[in-house]
């Protein structure tokens, strides 16, 4: 594709010692987008090598979490773009996705007045099947918004949201996410492991902080507000009861058997294991409390 054909479109990347997914997530946009960044936290292989090879801009900076790489990201880069999409080094766009957004792009009357972010449906891929049920797909992640009007959450401990002021859309075709990574098993436990003392500790803190936060929980609202009123719920379930209520309604109730073999696998790690997990460290973080309140 020429530079002629470039969309005034920026795309941003994070990463660390991603070598196995840099080169598929770069390939998806490089050619179409005006403007390619990629925030490295110090990766000690290919990854750098990869991105300038790809003609993306490096830039260094050290990690603290997902939430405040992204904020200095939004709020640092040379970005002259109006419009950015925000990826993940295991993500890439899809052709389908590529046309879609470049339609939209070029439409003067949406790109400028049209909605402030639009949600892009996430095709989850583990050890090489996409995991279609369980009520994992579609997954809606806002990833796609105008810079002048997003903002980070700086508190989230565990994963990065980006919230807009406006209006927000919904793309038709699929985000695609597949961590070569993650085909060592260990890698994935040992990531979710780190996860979960983080999950924990934001449990511990969430009811501060969802009183000074500007995203307000409605089940029937856009995907994120949906999402906030689920996990308002799940903090009134017991421990260690709702890990096991949450893998029957998604191995069972919404058909999470019919992924196959990697379907058990992924389910039964990431809705029950990884729950289980982050329910023990809540109650050791709540006995930590008790014991200092009574020393």
């Amino acid at each position: 594709m020429m530079a002629s054909t470039r969309i005034p479109l920026a795309v941003v990347v994070l990463t660390y010692n991603e070598e196995r997914n840099l080169p598929a997530c770069l390939s998806s946009v490089s050619d179409w987008v005006s403007e390619l960044y990629v925030v490295d936290a110090g990766s000690t292989d290919q990854t750098v090598a990869i991105a300038a090879h790809h003609g993306a801009c490096v830039v260094t900076h050290l990690f603290e979490n997902h939430a405040r790489q992204w904020h200095w990201a939004l709020h640092h880069l040379p970005i002259t773009a109006e419009w950015v999409l925000g990826l993940d080094a295991d993500q890439r766009i899809t052709p389908a996705l590529q046309h879609e957004m470049t339609q939209l792009m070029c439409d003067k009357d949406t790109a400028e007045a049209g909605p402030a972010g639009y949600y892009l449906k996430r095709k989850q891929i583990f050890r090489g099947r996409w995991i279609k049920h369980g009520g994992y797909y579609p997954k809606y992640l806002l990833k796609l918004f105008r810079r002048s009007a997003v903002w980070v959450d700086e508190n989230d401990l565990v994963d990065h949201h980006f919230r807009v002021q406006g209006e927000v859309g919904l793309l038709q075709h699929d985000l695609i996410e597949d961590n070569q990574n993650e085909a060592d098993i260990s890698v994935w436990v040992a990531k979710h492991n780190r996860y979960a003392t983080l999950q924990a500790r934001e449990e511990m803190t969430q009811s501060d902080l969802a009183s000074r936060s500007r995203l307000r929980d409605a089940l029937f609202g856009s995907p994120d507000q949906r999402t906030q009123w689920r996990r308002q719920l799940w903090r009134r379930l017991p421990l260690y009861l709702r890990p096991a209520l949450y893998f029957f309604y998604r191995y069972v109730c919404r058909l999470g058997f019919l992924d196959g073999k990697e379907g058990f696998v992924f389910h039964a790690l990431q809705a029950f294991w990884y729950r289980l997990l982050v329910d023990i460290k809540v109650d050791e973080l709540h006995q930590q409390q008790a014991d200092r309140s009574t020393s």
